[in-house]
């Protein structure tokens, strides 16, 4: 289970920063954007930062929230319409800015997937995070090792003409092609809060998976399609992307984070089953950079009603405190903690917590909902 403490390392923002960013960033992109105008303002005009501390996250879409479930306005500036506005305008800008890792990456995905491969791979991974560092470090395991299992329906699934052949993905629940030497394995990644690269058609609840591209077009509003060089065509085609199946335009597909959480999305809804299912059948749970902030209590829920009295449960953190050994205690009586970096552990304790197969008689049936 990955929390945001896990892609700090590879060059994700802190969530507490991302304000930040976003006011003082030097960006042109940023800061060209009616996007950015439109938050600005509302946050200047709504909350104090004139000591140069800005609000969480949570506070703002909470905020935002409570007057869009109330269909009530602020004032005739602030409209309910207007105030739907600058929260869509708010998780643009929350996209853009996490696509865009600050830092250098030191590779701890990859050698966490790299230990994964050679040791046990019978283990499923949920992830709080919208980044995509964990799955673009899954790469080099496909196709003769493993393939990624968003637990999802895709569109990519389904070849449609409008969806270019760079972004076919091969469903894993269906029998895969499996070349000369290869033994792939389908591994579960589940994203409960959404992904960057995922694109939502609200017309016919589809998503769209654009495996390499997490970017957002602040301009527009909206996300571009690309064809790609070849022999045949030297230059790239860049065209608004639009949904194949009925030509809407598709929404960024994030859960922001607020204490106010819309989980009847469907696709989210499917996600939080698959995770139940998990929880249900774990024989380890391995929880990295996760605090259980109070903004998830429905995370906490998800594990309370399903979390088996046998199953062990072991938490990395370089900040272990009394507060966040507290939020694990009520979920087990005997947690086991790690006060080291994610980096750390994948060193020298990951392999013998996802134990190799021929250890264990019991290693087919168990899933590790795992780090």
């Amino acid at each position: 289970m990955f929390g945001a403490g896990a892609s700090i390392a590879e060059g994700a923002p802190l969530q507490r920063d991302i304000l930040k960013l976003i006011f003082e960033s030097k960006d042109e992109h940023i800061n060209s954007s009616n996007a950015a105008s439109k938050v600005r303002l509302f946050i200047n005009e709504n909350f104090d930062i004139s000591d140069g501390e800005y609000p969480t996250l949570e506070s703002i879409f909470g905020y935002l929230e409570y007057f869009i479930s109330k269909r009530e306005g602020l004032g005739k500036e602030y409209t309910t319409l207007r105030i739907t506005e600058i929260k869509e305008a708010l998780i643009q800008l929350v996209h853009y800015v996490i696509s865009k890792p600050a830092g250098n990456r030191n590779g701890t995905y990859r050698k966490f997937w790299e230990v994964v491969s050679e040791t046990n791979r019978n283990v499923s991974v949920v992830t709080m995070n919208y980044d995509t560092l964990l799955d673009e470090s899954f790469d080099f395991l496909y196709p003769d090792k493993a393939y990624i299992d968003y637990c999802i329906e895709l569109m990519n699934y389904h070849h449609y003409d409008d969806i270019s052949a760079f972004d076919w993905w091969v469903n894993p629940r269906e029998p895969v092609p499996v070349w000369d030497g290869g033994d792939p394995k389908p591994i579960k990644l589940i994203k409960l809060h959404g992904s960057l690269n995922w694109k939502y058609c609200n017309c016919c609840n589809q998503v769209l998976l654009t495996a390499w591209d997490t970017k957002i077009d602040l301009g527009s509003m909206g996300f571009k399609g690309y064809i790609h060089a070849s022999c045949e065509n030297p230059e790239t085609v860049e065209f608004d992307l639009s949904c194949p199946l009925d030509g809407n335009s598709f929404d960024t597909f994030i859960v922001p984070p607020s204490h106010i959480k819309d989980l009847s999305h469907p696709a989210i809804n499917k996600l939080l089953d698959e995770t139940a299912i998990e929880i249900r059948k774990a024989k380890k749970i391995v929880f990295v950079g996760y605090s259980f902030p109070e903004a998830d209590v429905h995370i906490k829920a998800l594990f309370r009603k399903n979390l088996r009295n046998d199953t062990e449960l072991h938490v990395i953190d370089p900040y272990l405190n009394d507060s966040i050994r507290s939020n694990y205690k009520s979920l087990s009586a005997q947690p086991v903690f790690y006060e080291k970096s994610f980096e750390q552990f994948v060193a020298e304790d990951l392999v013998s917590l996802i134990e190799s197969p021929n250890k264990s008689k019991h290693s087919d049936a168990a899933s590790c909902a795992g780090v």
